[in-house]
């Protein structure tokens, strides 16, 4: 313990406190002349290092916080300890950096007066660890774990800050990855994330000093753009995009994606929210992707009330499933060997109060962007079956397709839902097909399987539509328990002069179904000679206008009776 001068059993007393304590204290005077320094101050004064902690008693404490930290909160420290030491405050606190050759340290500092005559003790606690703690919280908080940039929340305190601000640019580039979800289904999550870190890198290196990279989550990613004219937003957007075309080498495997981006800004439009102008970004993002993916696109108000045409149409959507307005038409399949109609396919249409009979393209895309696709389907599946049931009283058996959404299909739940629909509607399972498109049976091919196969265990058959538009058709085909495929449209519908080539691509998937032990139908049949290429080329079903158009449900019997009375097996077209 060093102390100023002589002194009597009371400064003895104070003495021997301050040296107990365990933090660097001092006692000064109301003008910050150190009066004592207890041991553990010296010590750290070693400790340290430095010799601005080597205050003598007697010294300047007022000039040694000054000389650590010459700014407004040094300068405001020493007026809160002077205005403690005259009585106008109880205490004064404060946590001082302290920049040091080893690094920056952190104090908390405690001052209190002691005596009339104004003098205070000062103790400084080293809280170094509590204060990075708190900052690598902080810091935690408001990034994103894997790519180390700002996550939502953080973007939007930025964006809100910047809207604050008078007269300032601000642009919004929403960057969503095309093609993220085919790599992480093929190459897998660890891969999938290496390549989000890549993206982050990439997008950091591409941007302007001033502009801030943030991650929503997933594979969105958001550009705040300072100062941008809407020339120079819509050139960093396309700069960036022709940076994620390059490819990303990742564990060994060359990968290309691309990236839809839409922007939105302050130039021409009021923005008093940050959720506003994110939103209005994110509408023209997905205006990029809807026009063909890896592309860049300008919001414009009509996007944003074209979004609000399609969150009403979700409404009325809702409820129109509560309020009976779905309605189903079917359309015949014909048994070719036959020439008899032998069932048929449930399309469902809306039968709008105000704009009449709506087809599913006019529905089901807002039905998929709203989650309403399960309760749909399973309307659909709950209408179907009664149906069946109705033309089975009249003593007509018809075998009825049912569409089923990758949603449901994914949910897990498919298999209790049509069970439950049979069993509502009192109906054999050998009286329904389940079809299931081959882009949903792509996204999970395991799961696909295990339920494919428990329905048709089950007597439901399954059917696999649209078979030929996608990618990885033959080598589900070896593994999925499908009971048929319908061949799709694309295929059927041949343009004069490619008949051959037509013929040769259905001739394929028909010799690959049967190999397998599946039955195959032509969809999409337009005309008499498309008919009897497929009967042709063994195909066991066909469909299409040709044949007949869907027609709804009080139409089914006299139509089957009447083509019933006049059919025989499709003769072959003439070559």
């Amino acid at each position: 313990m060093r102390r100023r001068g002589g002194g009597g059993g009371a400064t003895l007393l104070v003495e021997a406190v301050l040296d107990a304590l365990p933090s660097p204290t001092l006692l000064v005077d109301r003008n910050g002349t150190v009066l004592l320094a207890n041991s553990a101050w010296n010590e750290a004064a070693e400790t340290l290092d430095d010799d601005r902690f080597r205050v003598p008693v007697g010294g300047d404490y007022f000039a040694l916080a000054l000389q650590v930290r010459d700014d407004e909160h040094a300068r405001a420290l020493v007026a809160g300890i002077r205005e403690l030491s005259m009585g106008l405050r109880d205490s004064a606190t404060a946590d001082l950096p302290v920049q040091l050759a080893s690094g920056t340290r952190w104090f908390h500092l405690q001052a209190s007066r002691v005596d009339e005559a104004g003098n205070i003790v000062l103790t400084h606690t080293d809280v170094t660890s509590r204060v990075r703690a708190e900052r690598a919280s902080a810091w935690q908080a408001r990034h994103d774990a894997l790519t180390g940039l700002p996550n939502r929340s953080y973007l939007h305190q930025l964006i809100d800050a910047d809207l604050a601000a008078p007269r300032t640019r601000v642009a919004v580039l929403f960057l969503d990855v095309d093609g993220f979800k085919e790599v992480n289904d093929s190459l897998g999550h660890d891969t999938g994330d290496d390549l989000l870190r890549e993206v982050a890198a990439r997008l950091t290196a591409a941007v302007r000093e001033d502009d801030t990279v943030g991650r929503l989550g997933g594979d969105e990613f958001v550009v705040l753009s300072r100062g941008c004219t809407p020339v120079e937003a819509e050139a960093l957007a396309e700069r960036l995009r022709v940076t994620l075309e390059r490819p990303f080498e990742l564990g060994g495997h060359v990968v290309r994606i691309g990236a839809s981006i839409g922007i939105a800004g302050t130039s021409g439009h009021r923005y008093l929210r940050s959720t506003d102008l994110v939103r209005d970004a994110d509408l023209a993002m997905y205006a990029a992707k809807a026009a063909g993916r890896n592309r860049v696109h300008v919001f414009s108000p009509d996007l944003r009330a074209a979004a609000e045409r399609r969150a009403t149409l979700a409404n009325e959507l809702r409820d129109a499933l509560v309020r009976d307005e779905l309605v189903l038409h079917y359309q015949p399949v014909l048994h070719l060997p036959s020439g008899r109609c032998t069932g048929m396919e449930a399309l469902v249409r809306w039968q709008h109060p105000e704009r009449g009979l709506l087809a599913p393209g006019e529905f089901l895309p807002t039905a998929q962007a709203h989650d309403l696709m399960t309760p749909l389907a399973r309307w659909v599946m709950t209408a179907a079956t009664r149906q069946i049931a109705e033309w089975s009283r009249i003593g007509l058996d018809l075998v009825v397709a049912v569409n089923i959404t990758a949603e449901q299909f994914s949910s897990g739940t498919l298999v209790e839902d049509v069970f439950a629909a049979l069993s509502d509607a009192g109906v054999p399972p050998e009286l329904l097909v389940v079809e299931l498109t081959e882009t949903s049976v792509a996204e999970d091919p395991e799961r696909a399987a295990q339920q494919m196969a428990e329905l048709r265990r089950r007597g439901v058959e399954v059917s696999i539509d649209d078979f030929g538009s996608g990618f990885s058709s033959l080598g589900q085909l070896v593994t999925l328990p499908a009971g048929m495929l319908k061949i799709d449209r694309s295929l059927v519908n041949y343009t004069e002069g490619h008949r051959d080539r037509a013929a040769a691509a259905i001739a394929a998937v028909v010799a690959l179904g049967k190999a397998c032990g599946i039955r195959s139908l032509a969809e999409g049949v337009e005309t008499a000679g498309q008919l009897a290429l497929a009967a042709e080329l063994d195909c066991t079903f066909a469909q299409g206008f040709h044949i007949a158009r869907p027609m709804p449900a009080e139409a089914v019997p006299g139509w089957v009776s009447a083509q019933h009375a006049t059919a025989a097996p499709v003769a072959l077209a003439a070559r």
